[in-house]
């Protein structure tokens, strides 16, 4: 009985370390401020059932600056995604270049938290009504 035993522990033994976690690696753990930045209204008139009202801001270029000056940029995916490494404070983000007078694309606030990323959600308008 203590063999048959054994021997299942033997066979078994490598599946338990595959189902053991990965570390994290350096990429997904840190300090700074993660999310997505989305534009809208995208088309004139009213809204409509059905359709969205907004879309992703794709490769647009923003800067984050502390309150000590410091600025770093970072420019989002094509799906107005960014991951964006911080030291801990706070921050104003704005689109990097901003071309035209109409539309808001910033600033945005955010608090960076020691050894946290930060979510956020924000929204540019494109001022079309």
């Amino acid at each position: 009985m203590n063999i048959y035993r054994a021997l299942i522990s033997i066979l078994l033994a490598p599946f338990f370390f595959l189902a053991a976690p990965a570390p994290a690696s350096a990429g997904e753990s840190g300090t700074g401020i993660e999310g997505v930045i989305t534009v809208g209204p995208v088309h004139g008139g009213p809204a409509r059932i059905g359709v969205s009202d907004s879309r992703p801001l794709a490769n647009a270029p923003f800067v984050a600056q502390n309150q000590n000056g410091a600025a770093t940029s970072f420019t989002t995916d094509d799906q107005g995604r960014f991951r964006l490494w911080l030291e801990p404070g706070h921050y104003t983000v704005s689109l990097k270049e901003k071309k035209g007078a109409i539309g808001r694309y910033g600033p945005f606030e955010v608090d960076v938290v020691a050894d946290q990323m930060t979510r956020v959600e924000w929204r540019c308008d494109t001022g079309m009504r």
